[in-house]
């Protein structure tokens, strides 16, 4: 039986077996030490963790909450080896990293052996440079979440969980994940300026391509936040802003090392520095001066009362003694040192880089400085990259300076570039590249080897060629279905997070039974710090795709009628959103005067016969009020929908034949938009499998068995 790995791969993963065997024996002698290192790495987290480590984030978890809010926030734990196991997980964590270092140490001669060792010995004081670098920055970037980022974002999560009638009991493992996720991202995006510069300076990614690309690392930035940390504007911006000022920070260090590595010859910093020393000390005596003025003349009151002003409990102390003084006096002084040789070397890279423009390449060329002669002598990489708004703006300079010929100079060599420019575009398609040919034949095989060679409607060829071609008929339309898809997405979320899931909650308990309406016996509760805005979020996708199904089946209705799957007219769309948005309504109003008061009394009473505290998470509570309300509307609409497609031209025979599909097809929809548990999976899939039972008994009975559908369709015979 050949193997799923390829040659290369194989060798590839024997060898990283063979070295980290060789590793091992090599540090045999020496894994004593290297465990010990391990040990004190374990036990000194585990207990720092306890003793320390959960107080101080306790303490900044409640921060900047008021009384009311941080009376209601708790920490839980809901098993009783939960504290106890996560010590013990984050200190072997902690242990392993501890013990990295020495391990790759003492193993450093099979790796020298094996050609992983580093060839050219880096000097130690430079390899200690970087690693204090590294540990400066990620304390700093962690330092920002504890005392900045957390405090805030704690203390709106809990405000928005408690004005949701909500009790914040935060399971001490999901809090501890989420405290620690956002820690690392934190520290991590510290590193950018280290990690930037780096790169740039050693050419593996040019200092041009991050600057240039700035744009996409914002849209990354931001996309990056929204995926870790609240889905409010607010938590984004304050996760964001930072960052991106890192990226512009590293930017500028990055240009700095570059334009110094390019042209050190022209640019010396120790010589811009004692040329201006005078300048440089009395910018070093100003930021001395300001901070002994901070102190000493009432900066810290005024500091102080504005953190007061803004709610914050932050305060400056004033220093104890005149040595604090001083030594803060001359850290001041450093600072303002620091920002006058930055400037002065600022100014050294503007003017290397102005007197460097369009040597060695021609297109940087200065085209404006150009007379006629020079334009018409000018290599054709200078017009390459030109566009016709740039050639225009140059023309019209040149006419305004009263210089016609250069002007028409200008335009003619353009037209010539355009017209290169358009022979290889030609030559391009005419000859398509490897990539391209490889990719078609692959794609070409791969339909070939489904299909046989066959692409009749009737085998899996067919249904490829059918969905491909409505799929293509909807992209022309996709702006407006993203575009529906976001504003109802966008509506619902702001109406359920500015009080309507706290609406929707009172309203449903006014109607269970007073005996389980008290809070002391019905408590729900967020055992994650985001669990309210996940849920809110989660509601307003389905919202949203529901809203957005019957716009798509308009968009796509013209295409299926081409393919033949359907018969009817596209104003059949209309007929059909009303008869399911009435099964929908229908069903919810049912289920949820009705059917979902009396499940969930029976639930809660049947807690109270056991003398039970109750105590549901968001995520759970809310999915069964919406299965037992807006479900009940699906399990309505599915019959319908059954009737509808069968007098669209869907066959009876064919939905009867279909049912394993529509099984799989549910099981997935109900993994994605379910909360993880295969319970709740089965729980969503098996009633509406059982609607689509009845779908069938129905048509069943309007089709005669079958032998006569509601509209002639293709798939009649099968």
């Amino acid at each position: 039986m050949s193997s799923a790995l390829d040659e290369d791969t194989q060798q590839t993963i024997a060898a990283g077996r063979e070295t980290a065997g060789a590793m091992l024996r090599a540090a045999q002698k020496d894994l004593q030490k290297v465990f010990i290192v391990f040990l004190v790495g374990f036990l000194g987290t585990f207990y720092a963790l306890r003793l320390y480590v959960w107080e101080f984030f306790r303490g900044v978890t409640k921060a900047q909450m008021d009384a009311s809010v941080s009376g209601n926030v708790s920490i839980i734990a809901q098993t009783p080896f939960d504290v106890i196991l996560l010590q013990a997980k984050i200190g072997l964590v902690v242990g392993v990293l501890f013990a990295l270092p020495p391990f790759i140490y003492v193993s450093r001669d099979a790796l020298k052996a094996r050609d992983a060792w580093p060839k050219s010995p880096v000097a130690p004081w430079k390899l200690a440079l970087i690693g204090l670098t590294m540990v400066a920055l990620f304390a700093a970037g962690v330092a920002y979440g504890y005392f900045v980022f957390f405090p805030f974002t704690f203390a709106f999560l809990a405000q928005n969980a408690i004005s949701a009638g909500f009790t914040p009991s935060y399971s001490i493992v999901k809090w501890a994940q989420f405290i620690f996720l956002l820690t690392l991202s934190f520290g991590l995006a510290s590193q950018l300026p280290l990690a930037m510069t780096g790169l740039s300076y050693a050419e593996i990614v040019p200092y041009e391509l991050f600057r240039d690309k700035w744009r996409h690392a914002i849209v990354g930035i931001f996309a990056f936040g929204a995926l870790f940390t609240p889905p409010d504007p607010f938590t984004q911006i304050m996760w964001a802003v930072p960052v991106i000022s890192l990226y512009a920070f590293s930017l500028y260090l990055a240009r700095v090392v570059v334009t110094a590595k390019r042209g050190s010859e022209k640019m010396d910093v120790k010589s811009t520095a004692t040329t201006h020393w005078n300048l440089l000390a009395g910018v070093g005596v100003v930021g001395g001066l300001l901070v002994y003025a901070f102190y000493e003349y009432g900066g810290v009151e005024l500091a102080n009362d504005g953190l007061a002003a803004i709610g914050s409990d932050y305060v400056f102390l004033a220093p104890g003694s005149g040595v604090a003084l001083g030594a803060f006096v001359v850290a001041g002084g450093v600072v303002g040192l620091a920002f006058g040789l930055a400037y002065l070397v600022y100014r050294d890279i503007e003017r290397l880089e102005r007197t460097e423009v369009g040597v060695g390449d021609p297109t940087k060329l200065d085209l404006s400085a150009l007379d006629v002669a020079g334009v018409r002598a000018a290599p054709p990489e200078a017009f390459a990259d030109l566009e016709e708004d740039e050639v225009m703006a140059l023309a019209s300079a040149a006419i305004d300076d009263g210089d016609k010929a250069k002007a028409q100079a200008l335009i003619d060599r353009f037209d010539e570039a355009e017209a290169d420019r358009e022979a290889e575009a030609a030559d391009a398609e005419d000859e398509p590249g490897e990539l391209e040919d490889r990719t078609t034949r692959a794609g070409g095989a791969f339909v070939s080897e489904l299909t046989e060679g066959e692409t009749d409607e009737d085998d899996i060829g067919g249904y490829y060629t059918d969905i491909a071609f409505i799929v293509d008929s909807l992209t022309s339309r996709a702006f407006w279905v993203v575009g529906w898809f976001m504003l109802v997405l966008a509506t619902t979320f702001g109406w359920l997070y500015t009080g309507g899931i706290r609406d929707v909650y009172d309203d449903f308990l006014g109607r269970l039974p007073a005996a389980v309406r008290p809070e002391e016996v019905l408590n729900v509760v967020a055992l994650h710090p985001m669990e309210a805005l996940i849920f809110e979020v989660k509601f307003s996708t389905i919202l949203a795709v529901l809203a957005t199904l019957p716009l798509v089946a308009y968009f796509v209705w013209p295409a299926l009628r081409e393919r033949n799957i359907i018969r009817k007219r596209r104003r059949t769309v209309f007929v059909w959103t009303g008869a399911l948005a009435g099964g929908l309504l229908g069903g919810f109003a049912l289920g949820y005067t009705y059917v979902a008061p009396t499940v969930i009394t029976f639930l809660v009473e049947d807690a109270l016969a056991a003398n039970m505290i109750i105590s549901y998470r968001i995520t759970n509570f809310f999915w069964l009020i919406f299965f037992t309300t807006a479900g009940i509307g699906l399990l309505a609409d599915v019959p319908i929908l059954m009737v509808l497609l069968n007098t669209a031209g869907i066959s009876y025979r064919m939905m009867r034949n279909r049912w394993r599909e529509v099984t799989v097809f549910i099981l997935a929809i109900s993994a994605v938009f379910t909360p993880a548990s295969i319970t709740t999976m089965f729980m969503v899939t098996l009633p509406l499998m059982a609607a689509y039972g009845v779908g069938l008994g129905v048509l069943f009975v309007l089709t005669v068995g079958g032998r006569r559908d509601l509209s002639p369709a293709r798939g009649a015979a099968e």
